[in-house]
């Protein structure tokens, strides 16, 4: 869950020493702009020290597991950073306690859709792994993967799942009884679309054609989920 991941980072700053801890979140920092560039599977050992400013033998004094470490704790770190600011901007538009009026769903959908594709500007590193990650999928490690969905994810799903529930509940929109899978739709419809499009901001749309696609998959999502 993204909790043990949060839990895991708290950890690390308790029981490590400052100076050491300082230390891995500068080499995780250089390493986090190699993956972006190169991938999982192309970035070495070397390249991964060399970006840090470091020697092989010191990085693997570091991190033990070598770059499979280094990657999940890169993907860890900036998927709790992405995933905080995800559900920041969910809680502001989608207060299950301050419902928006029905005049309102729309524009505040569309809000919400815009707030979640303007993050791939504030977190381009980020977002270039998550592109790395699923063009090569069959060379990352198991158990990065898993790390990544639950530090990332599945928390932020489960954050949408309960702003749609919180709209069910103020008879705004009917979610056909998985609000999961309402909060999945809304996501394909809108900030997908655009993701997939634009490579993940690699390849930034035209103002115009990102409100295109925000505001037509909003207005899909609610032809198909609004109550009534």
């Amino acid at each position: 869950m993204g909790s043990s991941n949060d839990a895991r980072v708290e950890q690390a700053r308790r029981e490590i020493p400052p100076r050491k801890l300082e230390k891995q979140m500068a080499m995780a920092s250089a390493a986090c702009t190699v993956f972006g560039h190169e991938g999982y599977a192309r970035a070495s050992v070397d390249a991964l020290a060399a970006a840090a400013g470091v020697s092989t033998r010191t990085l693997y004094n570091h991190f033990p597991g070598g770059k499979a470490e280094l990657f999940r704790t890169v993907v860890t770190w900036t998927s709790s950073e992405v995933k905080d600011a995800q559900i920041a901007r969910i809680q502001a538009l989608l207060d299950p306690a301050r419902p928006p009026r029905p005049d309102d769903l729309e524009r505040d959908l569309v809000a919400l859709a815009r707030a979640f594709v303007g993050l791939m500007s504030e977190y381009p590193n980020h977002f270039a792994l998550v592109r790395h990650i699923h063009a090569e999928a069959d060379h990352v490690p198991p158990e990065v993967l898993e790390a990544w969905h639950d530090a990332g994810p599945a928390p932020v799903g489960r954050a949408l799942a309960d702003a749609m529930t919180g709209l069910a509940d103020a008879d705004l929109i009917d979610v056909h009884g998985d609000a999961a899978l309402a909060g999945g739709h809304f996501m394909a419809l809108t900030s997908h679309a655009i993701v997939q499009t634009s490579h993940y901001g690699v390849l930034p749309l035209a103002k115009e054609e990102t409100d295109r696609l925000i505001t037509g998959g909003v207005a899909a999502f609610l032809r198909a989920y609004r109550a009534g």
